[in-house]
């Protein structure tokens, strides 16, 4: 795992609760200056887990100063019960620190529809709080895991007029992937002070093309959410202009470290060897681009190709054509694996070998590109193969 940055006003602690597994650290405390602002998205699967109910409700009313996050149990599909232990785990860390149970926000992944252990999180409450410290991110990324099989953890460092500025980001995911705002979770946090309103637009429009556009699996979590933090502790002044070259250079960087934990999560899906982006170019609109990126995406046998590395181009033809887009021209449509033309004219490309398109298959990480030939809109998605071990993994999941 790559160096990572620490952040002025985040101190992070971990515990071993043993909420799935005995001696496993897998809780998490994430402090926020006081005077820092906090953004955050969160899944739209209608069964969303009591934490994300809760936490949603605590952030219209203030901003946070704790984040509680653990693994092994996703508090989801517990009905009331569930929204009471959320509650519960939220008021033993605000008692800890004499804060509002609502400047707590709570976050949980793992085994949907069993109870949450509160009463280990309160036994590793003191050892996670005695953590706390600006250099707990890696601890943290390795924390929050749950069949990843690498921790996801991405820093950079940034000038903004003539001051240097951090961002670090962790997250986890390796199953459930397809992020609708991903079992994903993201936490980042900036040193920067930067109003919540331009904060929350920020990681609004990062998320778009980096955790919205990837898929393992085609499942949306019942627990996905993705968190930005400012501790406002850089020298540098206040961000609260959007048109401002400050604002400008702190979003790119936002939308960097997004992508790149993104890509992380897709590379590590359950089981999977290959990394592929489906670039769809030349639709009517970016909803239609869409709609074909993810159909092709989702599809089983060409996953199964990818996994294979048989070029099976027809599989790629045959999902383009179910994507439902209404007077599809076919003899328009161009399909390539990176810089080799597969289909072209309706049918196999005249110029296409067998040989060219072994040789991308082969790849660990290509495109497959697709133009429609309809408009100037496109998208671009990220996904996996489907391997062997997706299913093994899946199916022992509770075991």
């Amino acid at each position: 795992m790559a160096d990572h940055l620490a952040i002025p006003g985040i101190q992070i602690g971990v515990a071993a609760a043993g909420i799935k597994v005995t001696d496993r650290k897998d809780m998490v405390v994430i402090e926020l200056a006081q005077g820092g602002s906090c953004a955050a998205v969160f899944t739209r699967n209608a069964f969303c887990a009591a934490p994300v109910h809760v936490a949603k409700s605590h952030l219209r009313k203030r901003t946070p100063r704790y984040l509680l996050v653990n693994s092994g149990n996703a508090n989801a599909g517990t009905g009331e019960q569930g929204m009471r232990d959320a509650d519960a785990t939220c008021r033993l860390l605000a008692d800890a620190f004499g804060c509002d149970t609502d400047e707590v926000l709570p976050f949980s992944t793992g085994v949907i529809g069993v109870n949450l252990p509160v009463d280990r999180m309160q036994q590793a409450m003191p050892a996670a709080l005695a953590d706390l410290n600006e250099d707990g991110w890696e601890q943290a990324a390795e924390a929050i895991m749950t069949t990843d099989t690498r921790p996801k953890l991405v820093s950079r460092s940034f000038e903004v007029d003539g001051v240097t500025a951090r961002v670090t980001g962790m997250a986890k995911g390796a199953g459930m992937i397809r992020p609708d705002m991903a079992t994903m979770l993201a936490y980042i946090a900036t040193d920067l002070s930067v109003d919540q309103g331009l904060l929350q637009s920020c990681l609004s429009a990062a998320v778009e093309p980096s955790f919205n556009s990837i898929t393992i699996d085609g499942d949306t979590s019942t627990n996905d959410a993705c968190v930005l933090l400012a501790s406002g502790r850089s020298s540098h002044s206040p961000i609260t202009d959007r048109a401002s070259q400050a604002y400008e250079k702190f979003s790119a960087v936002v939308a960097d470290v997004c992508m790149a934990l993104a890509r992380e999560i897709v590379r590590d899906g359950e089981g999977a060897t290959k990394l592929v982006e489906v670039l769809v170019e030349q639709a009517v609109d970016v909803s239609e681009a869409r709609e074909v990126a993810y159909t092709i995406a989702h599809s089983p046998l060409v996953k199964t190709a990818l996994f294979a590395s048989d070029p099976n181009w027809g599989r790629i033809l045959a999902a383009v054509g179910r994507a439902g887009l209404q007077q599809l021209d076919i003899d328009g449509v161009e399909i390539w694996l990176d810089d080799v033309c597969i289909v072209r004219d309706g049918g196999r490309a005249e110029d296409y070998t067998e040989a060219a398109g072994q040789a991308v298959m082969d790849k660990t990480e290509f495109t497959i590109r697709v133009k429609l030939g309809r408009g100037k809109a496109e998208t671009r998605v990220l996904t996996c193969d489907l391997s062997y071990d997706y299913v093994k993994i899946n199916a022992e999941y509770r075991t």
